[in-house]
């Protein structure tokens, strides 16, 4: 999959190659350019093509971040489990780590492959009953058997669980409370339905904390639909206004996007269960910072 980025709204129209050259080291610019490692609207561009505001770009070359430091030691142990029974697992999942195994990530350093080093000498092998961003926290659903996880999956695909967000946003909203009706790509590429509702929950100096709830689950549904609005998610390395980031980090120190898995209820053994995480203490610091303001 490639990584895709849609072209802040407050940005001003500006030259391909300088609008990556603000977001990433050269060396990785001119690579993409030289290996036609990057499209414009689905064209491969010359680094003098104009990019603009509501434009997508996407680049097919792996950015490799420079570590932070040692790679931090997790296992299940590590994870905060809230539920537990024959059937499931809830997690209420940390920033920074993949639910799966990826190009770039080993098995091992993910939540799923956590979860099957612990469980495999049980005779249970975890499997995911849906996805959540490796940079979002909050709650996520692991089924321990695969009856469980095709059923579970077929509930989430059809609706039949809520699913609550909270968001920092740039901007203010208007109207507060709304509904996002904006088709995006599916498995196959093809613009498929997503829709997300939101609700205003506090306004800061240029953000607004929003609860959000989807009924579709589309990847990076709500990152891709505030940025289609104009109000993209604060700290989105992908999705978001990258001059608006910058200053936003060197203000509040958060260095990940603020998205968290809030809440989640669904119909489990005959009874509706609901499950809520409260925010991190990264993402709380933030809104008592903004509060504070």
């Amino acid at each position: 999959m490639p990584w895709e980025i849609i072209v802040p709204q407050t940005e001003e129209p500006k030259g391909l190659g300088n609008f990556l050259k603000k977001r990433f080291h050269i060396g990785y610019v001119r690579k993409l350019f030289r290996k036609n490692g990057v499209r414009l609207n689905g064209k491969t561009p010359r680094p003098e093509a104009v990019a603009r505001p509501g434009d997508r770009i996407q680049l097919y070359i792996p950015f490799e971040k420079r570590a932070d430091g040692q790679r931090q030691k997790l296992s299940a142990k590590s994870l905060e489990i809230l539920f537990q029974d024959d059937d499931l697992i809830i997690i209420n999942k940390p920033a920074g780590i993949a639910v799966h195994e990826g190009k770039e990530i080993l098995k091992r350093d993910s939540i799923l492959g956590m979860l099957e080093a612990t469980y495999r000498p049980q005779g249970t092998v975890p499997k995911l009953v849906h996805r959540v961003d490796k940079d979002t926290s909050g709650l996520l659903v692991v089924a321990k058997k695969d009856e469980v996880a095709a059923q579970l999956g077929t509930l989430f695909e059809e609706g039949g669980v809520d699913k609550e967000y909270l968001a920092l946003v740039a901007g203010h909203l208007y109207p507060n409370k709304g509904t996002i009706d904006f088709p995006l790509p599916g498995r196959d590429g093809q613009p498929v339905p997503a829709l997300t509702h939101y609700k205003v929950e506090k306004e800061f100096s240029g953000t607004s904390l929003v609860r959000v709830r989807i009924e579709t689950g589309r990847m990076h549904q709500i990152r891709l639909h505030f940025a289609r609005i104009g109000h993209p998610v604060v700290m989105d390395d992908q999705h978001g206004d990258f001059a608006f980031n910058k200053q936003f980090r060197k203000a509040y120190g958060l260095k990940r996007q603020f998205l968290h898995a809030a809440m989640l209820a669904f119909d489990y053994h005959g009874k509706k269960r609901k499950w809520s995480a409260p925010l991190p203490e990264d993402l709380a610091r933030t809104v008592r910072s903004l509060e504070a303001r």
